[in-house]
């Protein structure tokens, strides 16, 4: 990403039909989207499929997306986390459609010690979101998890546009300082 783009107008230059500004977003996230994907799925060829297929849907959103806050990463991780859920779910599917076998695929290389890092930050995390009020955990599962714009947030929940917004930035602010302290 160019140190004058902000994700926001990258995104508003994506929906607009800019391959370019789409491009520099994949280069700017694809690694921390592999690390989500790799956590979640402990293998890497299911993990950069899951990268691939975490853009194509991004690609899709697009219209209509507004970013709400100045990172596309939370947006692009939940994406991801819907992705390796599906994906997670075949596999137990094809467990147990061949009577419990179990892959014997191993990934190419493992590296323990940041699936460890990975996994401790997404536990703290979700202990985090854990302790927030239930209005709050709600507007964090709408905007950040579903990717609800401001306005489509407020309306689902009988709030301000300003309200959910402000919120929402003090959700994120909470949780950068989770991420912060684990670095």
């Amino acid at each position: 990403m160019t140190d004058n783009t902000s994700d926001a107008a990258l995104i508003d230059a994506a929906a607009a039909g800019s391959e370019i500004a789409f491009r520099e977003l994949f280069r700017a996230y694809a690694t921390p989207v592999f690390r989500v994907a790799h956590a979640l799925l402990d293998d890497r060829g299911d993990a950069e499929d899951a990268v691939q297929e975490t853009f194509v849907v991004a690609w899709r959103k697009l219209d209509g997306f507004a970013l709400a806050g100045e990172s596309a990463l939370p947006w692009l991780a939940t994406i991801c986390r819907n992705v390796a859920a599906n994906r997670i779910r075949v596999r137990r599917r094809e467990r147990e459609r061949t009577g419990g076998e179990v892959d014997e695929r191993q990934p190419d290389t493992v590296d323990v010690e940041q699936q460890v890092v990975d996994r401790a930050l997404a536990e703290r995390i979700g202990r985090e979101v854990d302790r927030m009020s239930p209005d709050d955990r709600r507007i964090f599962g709408l905007c950040v998890a579903e990717g609800y714009a401001y306005a489509a947030a407020a309306e689902e929940l009988g709030l301000t546009h300003g309200a959910v917004r402000n919120r929402l930035s003090r959700i994120r602010t909470r949780l950068r300082s989770v991420v912060k302290e684990e670095a």
